[in-house]
């Protein structure tokens, strides 16, 4: 009857919502007389998946909320196809690739923001508004004049395309399927509408015109309203208790009113008639029994769980059966909650204390909801309800509880695995071509693309061949392993290629502080351990020491390695350093072409433009290696000077007592020039490592050229090696 009564007072001023809030009023009394429901306001959706159904209602999202929205437009899936390979070496693979466009509705008010989204339990976007998939992301905030979305505006037909006005909504245009099975995954958003402190005036407007409600809700970070809104104050009112006042000209809820002083009641009247309840006291008191089913337990959206349901018990001896819980469907932290539900279970339990009192005189400040204080009775009371009678007003008061000084409880969220925030980071990325190592099952030429990033959580990146026409040709993916690159802090000061350097050591700072890099010994080093790229300079070290977090120093080194002697001069800071471990992508050789110029390029989701490198070492897989220890000698009979010299060869990098290195050529043949300034300016042959030169033939080039030297070039099957220099005896 209580809630039938102020519930037509609350229309009469409010409406059908002031309706709904008067009945707040009496439902505590109706509760007593029909029993306690067994369910209160709006459930918990379990943080349910996108769905894309006609009818289905779109929640109005107050402060910070999860939530999984509704698609209300997509495209069909579209097919990539990316063909890679198809040279001499082998056939060609083509990859398929699917990406869609779609919207969801997240809001029908509207919104501030969005941060974080997940797609099946994943990050698809991070608290950075980095999208961890690629895609580009759009958001219309729901104002009443947001214009048509580009995307969906060209894609329907024209001057047929709502712009949602009203309705907060996403966009994603391209959006890579690939780490989602090819689909559209289950996506749920992070919405943020309100700034907090959240308060109930918010979830009123736009809904009932005239009314004050400057009450807060502290704790609440955000609060989903799908169904009606008397629900969802239904399910506050346990834990946010509220002053109704739906009498007058104005519909006014006003926070528990127990901090400012209360009216104090006067002296209760006293009735001659013998049926009256009170007699001679004017008032009677009871204590109601326990309740059926107490509130003990709240669940709510955990924000220190991503949002995830988490569910709170007041203190306390559980009673027989199951507990009474209520549905809140609004974010909290787990002390907040274990507050709130604290709230609830002592404002019940002390609600039991029941005090009929009646007066003579009816004060406009005294009625239901009003917060009084009885003569000659301790605490707080609230008026409940009241009725006329002939020997006065009756009153019904309920005690209320008393003011929590002790802080708030410890609570524990429970553990949670939470999808993890990894920053984008950019590649790095260095490429070279590498000697051939004999093996005929390497290819020739071997070159090598190697990636890497400052972070573990470098997802990858697409790898392309530029040659020099800005068009790209793919290559595939990296992979989420990183090479072990950097940078050379110092230039490494020249050194014998023939000697093991003790003196010389090389500082590296490496792409990622991770990172780390092993010692060998000099068996190991024998073996081809810790080979490295310097510049054009393969090395191999012997120690490495960590210096700082991502910087090493490098010592006890070979120098020249693989036919590199000739870069052991000229290092200069700065230069690309690389460990040449295995790691690396294998660049096809038909892709990579010849053309001079060429480029490996990476791009990832972190990078804000391509990463591009030329290939170092470009040819040393092809040519032979330069021969080496000239020597010159008279011959018989003073008829001319003969020239000699050591054959070296490509993959004869074992050394064998007794056996001359492998040709690994189809033939041999030497090329023997006279140079000056660049200029040759004679030219031999010869098919052994040795050329004879008849009297007087080079004595008429050195008269003419004192400083020209003899270049000795081993000529391969697909290229000329790097030159021997010598200088011809003087006659």
């Amino acid at each position: 009857m209580a809630t039938l009564i102020l519930s037509a007072v609350g229309t009469l001023i409010g409406g059908p919502f002031g309706g709904a809030i008067g009945a707040l009023v009496g439902r505590q009394l109706d509760g007593r007389i029909f029993g306690a429901k067994g369910r209160e306001g709006a459930r918990l959706n379990e943080l349910k998946v996108t769905t894309s159904s006609y009818g289905m209602p779109i929640p109005r999202q107050f402060g910070k909320m999860r939530v999984s929205g509704q698609i209300i437009w997509a495209t069909d899936l579209i097919e990539h196809s990316e063909r890679q390979g198809g040279g001499k070496s082998g056939p060609s693979v083509t990859n398929y690739t699917y990406t869609a466009s779609f919207a969801v509705a997240l809001s029908s008010r509207p919104i501030r923001a969005v941060g974080r989204i997940w797609a099946d339990g994943k990050l698809l976007r991070g608290e950075a508004g980095d999208l961890k998939t690629a895609g580009t992301f759009r958001l219309h905030s729901g104002t009443g004049d947001q214009p048509t979305d580009p995307l969906i505006a060209a894609a329907e037909t024209p001057g047929q395309c709502p712009a949602y006005r009203g309705l907060a909504y996403a966009v994603f245009e391209d959006l890579h399927l690939a780490d989602f099975g090819n689909r559209i995954p289950a996506l749920s958003f992070e919405v943020i509408a309100d700034q907090e402190p959240l308060d109930l005036g918010a979830l009123l407007d736009g809904v009932v015109d005239d009314y004050a409600a400057e009450v807060a809700l502290p704790g609440i970070a955000g609060l989903s309203i799908e169904g009606s809104l008397a629900e969802t104050l239904a399910a506050l009112d346990p834990f946010y208790p509220v002053d109704c006042d739906a009498c007058d000209d104005q519909l006014v809820l006003r926070p528990d009113l127990r901090n400012v002083p209360a009216h104090t009641l006067p002296e209760a009247a006293t009735s001659s008639e013998q049926d009256d309840f009170g007699g001679k006291d004017g008032y009677s008191r009871k204590r109601n029994g326990e309740p059926e089913a107490p509130v003990a337990v709240i669940r709510y959206y955990d924000t220190d769980r991503d949002y995830q349901p988490g569910a709170q018990r007041a203190s306390g001896r559980p009673l027989p059966g199951q507990p009474r819980t209520i549905e809140l469907p609004a974010a909290l932290d787990a002390a907040s909650a274990r507050a709130a539900v604290e709230r609830a279970a002592k404002r019940e339990g002390w609600s039991r204390q029941v005090v009929t009192w009646r007066v003579t005189q009816l004060d406009p400040q005294i009625r239901p909801g009003q917060t009084v204080r009885l003569p000659g009775h301790a605490g707080l009371w609230r008026v409940r309800d009241w009725e006329w009678r002939a020997q006065g007003v009756e009153l019904t008061l309920v005690r209320l509880s008393p003011i929590d000084t002790n802080g708030i409880l410890a609570a524990d969220p429970g553990r949670a695995i939470t999808a993890p925030d990894n920053a984008l980071v950019p590649t790095r990325l260095t490429a070279c071509e590498l000697p051939w190592d004999g093996n005929s099952g390497t290819p020739v030429p071997l070159i090598l693309a190697l990636a890497s990033a400052s972070s573990p959580n470098w997802a990858g990146a697409a790898l392309y061949v530029d040659h020099g026409d800005g068009a790209l040709v793919p290559l595939g993916p990296t992979g989420r392993g990183r090479a072990i690159i950097g940078t050379g802090v110092s230039a490494l000061a020249a050194a014998s290629p023939m000697l093991f350097d003790r003196r010389s050591n090389l500082l590296v700072d490496l792409a990622g502080a991770d990172l780390t890099i092993a010692s060998a010994s000099m068996r190991q080093l024998a073996m081809g351990a810790n080979r490295a790229l310097i510049g054009a300079e393969i090395i191999q070290f012997a120690d490495a020491v960590p210096v700082a977090p991502g910087r090493w120093l490098l010592s006890g080194l070979w120098r020249g390695r693989g036919g590199t002697e000739s870069a052991v001069a000229g290092h200069l800071p700065g230069e690309d350093f690389a460990l040449l471990n295995g790691a690396g992508i294998v660049v096809s050789a038909e892709v990579a072409g010849e053309i001079p110029g060429t480029e490996i390029v990476a791009i990832g989701l972190g990078d804000s433009a391509p990463v591009a490198r030329s290939i170092a070492l470009r040819g040393i897989g092809l040519r032979p290696l330069s021969p080496v220890h000239p020597r010159w000698a008279a011959l018989a009979g003073g008829g001319g000077v003969q020239l000699s010299w050591t054959r070296r060869s490509r993959g004869g990098w074992l050394w064998q007592d007794g056996v001359d290195v492998p040709l690994a050529e189809q033939s041999e043949v030497y090329e023997i020039t006279f140079e000056t300034s660049g200029v040759t300016l004679a030219r031999w042959s010869s098919a052994a490592p040795t050329f004879s030169f008849m009297s007087g033939e080079l004595a008429a080039l050195t008269t003419a050229h004192p400083d020209g030297r003899i270049a000795i070039r081993q000529q391969g099957d697909r290229a000329l090696s790097q030159p021997l220099l010598t200088t011809p005896p003087q006659a």
